[in-house]
């Protein structure tokens, strides 16, 4: 009996070892894809930014004086429950004074929306033009209107990681409904 529980053990222990190495050899490879992945994402981030640090500083002074959308002139960002909203108003190609805004030159025709997922931010604000941002690197943020009371928690989570996002960018992230910077 004792010759049975012996070989029986013999059996059972090589399959255990082969069981746990091959445990341990699928987390190596997945921490191993995690981390490139990770390193992907920085790489993907500092090229972000890169681009981004062409567009100076912004200016306290201008945009902190503007209190509504109409007369915002950077990106704007309305945050929703599943997705943001992008805002960008193209610059003028008519450099002269002669009928801005009016029915030959509306502002309204040079505003783009564009919808974007929350993983796609830093993509879409990079590839804004240099010439959207006359205030420099800051974007008016707001949360959407008219949102159901169920989706609020959605909208404010999705507004924290934004506003995370945009300030791991370097842009500055400014409420015009609160006059407030986040």
């Amino acid at each position: 009996m004792l010759n049975l529980r012996t070989s029986s053990a013999a059996c059972v222990l090589p399959a255990l070892l082969l069981l746990l190495s091959g445990c341990s050899g699928h987390s190596t490879h997945a921490s191993s894809v995690q981390v490139q992945t990770l390193a992907q994402q920085r790489v993907q981030l500092e090229t972000q930014r890169e681009v981004l640090d062409r567009i100076p500083p912004p200016s306290k002074n201008t945009y902190m004086a503007i209190h509504s959308f109409d007369s915002w002139q950077n990106p704007v960002l309305t945050v929703q429950p599943a997705m943001l909203e992008l805002q960008v108003t193209l610059a003028d190609a008519n450099t002269t004074d002669l009928g801005i805004g009016g029915m030959l030159r509306p502002i309204g025709a040079r505003r783009q929306e564009l919808n974007i997922s929350a993983d796609t931010l830093g993509d879409a604000i990079s590839a804004v033009p240099q010439s959207s941002w006359p205030y420099g690197r800051v974007v008016a943020i707001e949360e959407a209107n008219k949102t159901p009371h169920s989706a609020e928690p959605a909208v404010r989570r999705n507004l924290e990681i934004t506003i995370s996002r945009l300030n791991d960018l370097g842009i500055v992230v400014y409420d015009l409904s609160d006059g407030k910077l986040q």
